[in-house]
């Protein structure tokens, strides 16, 4: 359900506060390193978590053949802080992060490491490459043709942990367009909880525009939910580092190393192939801390 969100300035500044302090992670030795009997999975929920579930299997299957251990999927429950907070309580041991889900989970005391992303297909609005961007779409035939016609309107954002579905939205996109904060030039701003949820609440007219990231919006158009020509593109963002899959720095480091090595050899095997085909990606890259720097200094 689409619950309304009161924006608070200083609540959003205080996170992006956050970001800016964050500690470096820190591995442990071998002799307090974590061994344990099985491997705990999940994800953000950007979209229908029964098919990503469906989409991840294969490469699950694989990472327990390759560590020699029960791998269990954990079903995100209500929000990419349930994700996070799995993370630092140690309940979650490998994850698939929002950019910036992933520097609040390490500001928030949880000891991992980014060690892998998605290399994309190109395929309409999302580029080939690892990265992304943060679009803002309007349906197709409305009266919203242009970013000026949507003042005071009824925008659809996702989560407060979202990088493309809003931290970006409520910083990157007011400076490149020299608008007011959102909160001032829309009349009303919705969560919606999921990128998908956001492309259908424009779709059915229950928001005028949303921001959503390119690459679920075209895994949506994939699913047959929505079609590009539905919709107006009315503002792109700067290319976005791709979301990370991170796993506990506390792992012992046979483990961590099985894990990174199943995910960067996808492309070797039938299994890693057909969840890279389910994903909309030819590979994976490296991924490191670094790699989201540029997105620690959002909010200044």
């Amino acid at each position: 359900m689409l619950t309304e969100l009161y924006i608070s300035r200083i609540g959003f500044l205080a996170s992006m506060i956050m970001l800016a302090v964050l500690s470096p992670s820190n591995r442990v030795d071998a002799q307090t390193c974590d061994d344990p009997v099985h491997l705990r999975f999940s994800m953000i929920p950007t979209q229908d978590i029964d098919r990503d579930q469906a989409y991840y299997d294969p490469i699950l299957f694989l990472l327990s053949k390759n560590t020699g251990k029960k791998v269990e999927m954990i079903r995100p429950v209500r929000n990419y802080s349930s994700i996070i907070n799995g993370l630092r309580e140690n309940w979650i041991d490998i994850a698939f992060l929002g950019p910036v889900s992933y520097l609040l989970a390490r500001d928030q005391g949880a000891i991992i490491e980014p060690f892998a992303a998605l290399s994309r297909r190109a395929v309409g609005i999302q580029a080939a490459g690892s990265g992304y961007h943060s679009v803002l779409i309007t349906r197709k035939g409305s009266a919203f043709t242009s970013i000026e016609s949507l003042k005071g309107s009824t925008l659809a954002l996702v989560d407060k942990a979202s990088t493309s579905g809003f931290a970006i939205p409520q910083t990157v996109f007011p400076k490149e367009t020299g608008i007011s904060p959102l909160k001032d030039y829309f009349s009303r701003i919705i969560l919606t909880g999921k990128h998908d949820l956001s492309i259908l609440a424009v779709i059915e007219s229950k928001a005028d525009a949303a921001f959503v990231a390119s690459f679920i919006f075209m895994q949506s158009v994939s699913a047959g939910k929505v079609k590009l020509e539905d919709v107006n593109i009315l503002w792109s963002s700067p290319r976005l580092p791709d979301l990370p899959f991170v796993y506990r720095g506390t792992l012992c480091e046979n483990i961590r190393q099985a894990v990174a090595e199943t995910f960067m050899s996808a492309n070797q095997t039938e299994g890693g192939r057909k969840f890279l085909e389910n994903v909309g990606a030819d590979g994976m890259v490296k991924a490191s801390d670094t790699d989201y720097n540029i997105l620690r200094t959002i909010g200044k």
